[in-house]
């Protein structure tokens, strides 16, 4: 009998938080991974991407536009590439087929934001990061982690 993934919770009190989370994931994600991001409005789901997306480049200077009006966004080279998407504007699951997004999972490291969106065609193998708030209003991240992600998680550092 399979047992559903065991979610870490990560408070994230401040952007330094929301840094180091990101670095964390950055230094465990390797090609072909899905990190799909959810969260409200001004959660920090843009922030931790940015943040991810500079660590995995090497350059904390690089320009990291929010894909909000041109949906997807990609970084570095073939062999790590990285797809930034934000999926709040689709109207239907199958726009994601047209930015080609499928084409992208497997072979891409892929980060989506509103991932919702297209939940039927997310990858099996895949990390959930979900950013809200707890009870006393502190943000925090919540880490669901499937198939390859669930061995990797005791490896998570943010120190």
């Amino acid at each position: 009998m399979k047992t559903a993934p065991t979610p870490l919770l990560i408070p994230l009190p401040d952007m330094a938080a929301t840094e180091r989370l990101a670095a964390a994931l950055a230094r465990l994600s390797r090609s072909g991974d899905t990190i799909a991001l959810s969260g409200d409005l001004g959660a920090g789901k843009t922030a931790l991407a940015r943040a991810f997306i500079r660590q995995r480049l090497g350059r904390p200077d690089e320009e990291v536009p929010s894909p909000t009006f041109t949906l997807v966004q990609t970084y570095g080279e073939v062999e790590d590439e990285i797809w930034h998407a934000d999926l709040y504007r689709l109207a239907r699951p199958d726009e994601a087929i047209e930015l080609g997004l499928e084409d992208a999972f497997g072979h891409a490291i892929v980060l989506i934001e509103w991932p919702d969106r297209i939940a039927g065609l997310l990858p099996r193998d895949r990390l959930e990061v979900a950013i809200g708030f707890d009870a006393g209003q502190v943000r925090q991240a919540t880490l669901t982690p499937y198939a390859s992600w669930i061995d990797r998680m005791p490896l998570l550092s943010t120190r």
